[in-house]
């Protein structure tokens, strides 16, 4: 990276709280930025502020300006902000008033990408899985059941985001806003030319970004072979890729002329599937490639700078082939670890953007010190069937009901997490679910294991028996879909009929297990605790305690000798980990630890261990570098 470009870019003043009483925000001339009447190029980078601790926003955005980033890009995730119809969540970690703010007084500008859909190997792309309780959902276009929740959703995010834009021009339905803020741009939707379903839809969301009072430039994203049907007029195209295709950012030019080229999405890395490798990029292929795109004048977005985690249930999956559902992790080979860490990816990249700004970058902040706790003792647990009957109520129901359909959290479904499904038969035979399993199904008869069920394995055998049992299916939501055709069919549980016998099972007791802060802390004070003897089989919840004599630190959870659940520390639900990797720790930041005793609860589907390892040095699989 040796080439110097014959104009530098001295933006020192070009930041946002130096720029109050603004007027003209982010323009086009001919096919350069300009931003308050000066030249300007977006050197940007993603971080998702629902895949970081609060407590550490500001040293992520400190960590972009260090390595001469201007722009900072972030998702929204609907499903987050409104995880039942009507009732919205803008507090605590999702406090996006809160991320924009920082992100203005830190200096960075931002481009705002609100979907409704973002995709973002993110459960359904972001979209609230209570939109699937319609059985004629059509997601992503102009039909009335969607756009009806789209326009109630954006009627309430708006109001957060209307008065952070740059510009001061008065808008009727936001006369309040007069100082600016750091919006400069306004993502429509998210790469609907690889769905363009309904050549009305892009329009819709642009009319229901404007109505609202965006007044900032407007963006589309789009891979190459999406860019002319995910384009709507009024909007800057934007091209998102790994490998710099010979003339790929002059293609541009055939769905708009003498525009600005921009790079919204620059991949800097990949993410995992479970059962895959841990995927990296060459660091020098990287930095190469970013240095040949600003070359030829074009503004870049890096995603991701730093991916952080999927926390709790929210990691996406895809379905080409087949069925694959992301790990926990969110690293993404990115410009920081998942745990903020730099990486050489990070100081090749500094050094690029320091020749080309042509001033000194701020310092890179001290990384945050890891910690090894070592091994922590999981002396307890209580069987699942245990615990059934001291916490859930179930519904009644005939037939089999999907998890979002079930008359639960103000009538807006099951989200996440599992669903029990309990029948009585007669005698054994042949179990068929005709592919009715999403995602996959533990088989008991009373409480004796029987066998899994998923997409691959559709029937099983079930031993006779005396009289009447129970059976049972605990059935695992892994993940929706987040991306390609198929978001229409994203429905867990069971979501249609089980066979015995050819005969359609009927008459269920349906339990949800969501495992959401309330029922994890119901869940201490459940009679039935015991010692965990020398050998036991799931499903069951097992506990111990880590102690922390000091300031906790950010440390990593190893969980060899463990087979697949969902790990809870202090309530938190940190992810799922699975033995067929690649992942094998999860990461557990500070923030969420306390001086002292920390509780820790492990959902385990099958074959326990008897302790995890609080390591200082993250585990992400056995790598493969990105063709």
């Amino acid at each position: 990276v040796s080439f110097c470009l014959s104009r530098r870019f001295n933006w020192s003043e070009l930041v946002p709280l130096r720029l109050w009483g603004r007027t003209l925000g982010l323009q086009t001339e001919s096919s350069h930025f300009l931003l308050e009447g000066m030249p300007f190029r977006v050197f940007g980078g993603s971080v998702h502020y629902f895949r970081v601790p609060r407590e550490y926003w500001e040293d992520r955005m400190l960590k972009m300006k260090a390595c001469g980033l201007n722009t900072l890009t972030t998702y929204v995730p609907w499903n987050l902000h409104e995880p039942a119809r009507g009732k919205f969540d803008f507090s605590r970690n999702l406090d996006l008033e809160a991320f924009l703010s920082l992100a203005a007084k830190i200096g960075l500008w931002v481009i705002l990408r609100p979907g409704p859909y973002i995709c973002s190997e993110w459960d359904l792309g972001g979209l609230p899985s209570w939109l699937l309780q319609d059985p004629e959902m059509q997601l992503r276009t102009t039909y009335k059941g969607f756009t009806e929740a789209v326009d109630a959703y954006f009627d309430h995010l708006m109001t957060i985001v209307v008065p952070l834009q740059a510009s001061t021009i008065c808008h009727p339905l936001c006369p309040q806003y007069k100082k600016g803020g750091p919006i400069i741009a306004v993502q429509v939707e998210n790469e609907y030319g690889s769905y363009a379903k309904d050549p009305n839809y892009m329009t819709y969301v642009k009319m229901a970004l404007l109505s609202r009072g965006i007044v900032e430039m407007l963006m589309t994203s789009d891979n190459k072979n999406g860019l002319s049907f995910g384009f709507v007029e009024g909007a800057l195209a934007t091209v998102n890729f790994q490998k710099l295709e010979p003339g790929i950012l002059k293609y541009l030019d055939t769905v708009q002329r003498d525009q600005p080229k921009m790079v919204m999405e620059y991949w800097t890395g990949w993410f995992d599937n479970w059962g895959g490798p841990h995927y990296v990029f060459d660091a020098d292929e990287m930095v190469n490639t970013v240095a040949s795109i600003l070359k030829l004048g074009a503004s870049i977005n890096l995603y991701m700078f730093h991916g952080g985690t999927n926390f709790g249930f929210m990691s996406g999956a895809l379905e080409a082939d087949e069925y694959k559902s992301d790990v926990t992790s969110y690293d993404y080979d990115a410009v920081l670890t998942e745990a903020g860490d730099y990486t050489s990816k990070f100081f090749k990249l500094r050094q690029l953007f320091s020749m080309i700004i042509g001033q000194p970058l701020p310092l890179p902040p001290m990384i945050e010190s890891k910690a090894s706790y070592g091994a922590i003792l999981l002396h307890q647990y209580i069987s699942l069937w245990d615990v059934i009957p001291s916490l859930l109520q179930p519904v009644k129901s005939e037939f089999p009901l999907n998890m979002e359909n079930l008359p639960l959290n103000d009538s807006s479904g099951q989200s996440y997490g599992y669903v029990l499904y309990e029948t009585v038969i007669f005698g054994g035979g042949h179990l068929h679910s005709r592919d009715h399993i999403r995602d996959r199904a533990q088989v008991f008869v009373n409480t004796m294991y029987v066998g899994e069920l998923d997409y691959n394995t559709v029937e099983l055998s079930l031993p006779d028996g005396q009289g009447f049992r129970q059976l049972r299916l605990l059935v695992e939501n892994r993940g929706r879909v987040n991306y390609g055709l198929a978001l229409n069919e994203q429905r867990k549980g069971l979501i249609g009929d089980i066979f015995l016998n050819k005969t359609p099972l009927r008459n269920f007791k349906i339990y949800s297990l969501e495992m959401k802060p309330g029922f994890m802390k119901s869940l201490r004070h459940v009679p039935g605790w015991s010692a965990v003897p020398d050998y036991f089989v799931g499903p069951a919840f097992f506990r111990g305690r880590l102690w922390i004599e000091h300031q906790p630190q950010d440390t990593f959870l190893k969980l060899q000798g463990w087979e697949k659940g969902v790990v809870f520390v202090n309530s938190r639900n940190l992810g799922r980990y699975w033995k067929i990797g690649p992942q094998e720790t999860l990461y557990l930041p500070a923030p969420w630890l306390w001086k002292g005793s920390n509780e820790i609860i492990i959902f385990e589907e099958r074959t326990a261990g008897r302790i995890i390892q609080s390591v200082d040095i993250p585990y992400l699989g056995r790598t493969q570098y990105v063709d």
